[in-house]
């Protein structure tokens, strides 16, 4: 890289090359959250450790929002978290109503969907799976 006046610039080179590794994209945690809420905690939470491992930063709504949020709540659960993700990673093998709203609002907004088994491995599945 060269300065304005045409002569190398190795700081700038470094500095943007540490911008560029520093890089960690946002990943939505999308996992079933009502039902056995203390068990499917205990697996977002383990999720989210996945995508750390990974060089992601998760955003994992339902693990958060529900100590002061009501998920019932359609407007509370309508922050539009999602579209500040780079990817929606969905884990498990039954997508619940919740998490199938979350996809279809991916997959419109042209977030890539990726979808993983309960043991972090990566699958091709449809979002009806169940």
């Amino acid at each position: 890289m060269k300065n304005s006046e045409g002569y190398p610039d190795p700081t700038a080179e470094i500095a943007i090359a540490n911008v560029i590794k520093a890089y960690r994209p946002l990943v939505y945690i999308a996992s079933p959250f009502m039902g056995d809420v203390e068990y499917n905690i205990s697996r977002a939470r383990g999720y989210c450790h996945f995508a750390i491992s990974r060089g992601c930063i998760p955003i994992a709504p339902h693990l958060h929002f529900p100590q002061f949020m009501d998920d019932s709540d359609r407007d509370e659960r309508e922050l539009g978290l999602l579209c500040k993700c780079d990817e929606v990673w969905v884990f498990g093998s039954r997508i619940s109503d919740g998490m199938r709203k979350e996809i279809a609002k991916a997959k419109k907004r042209g977030i890539p969907v990726r979808y993983f088994n309960a043991k972090c491995k990566e699958e091709s599945l449809d979002e009806g799976t169940d």
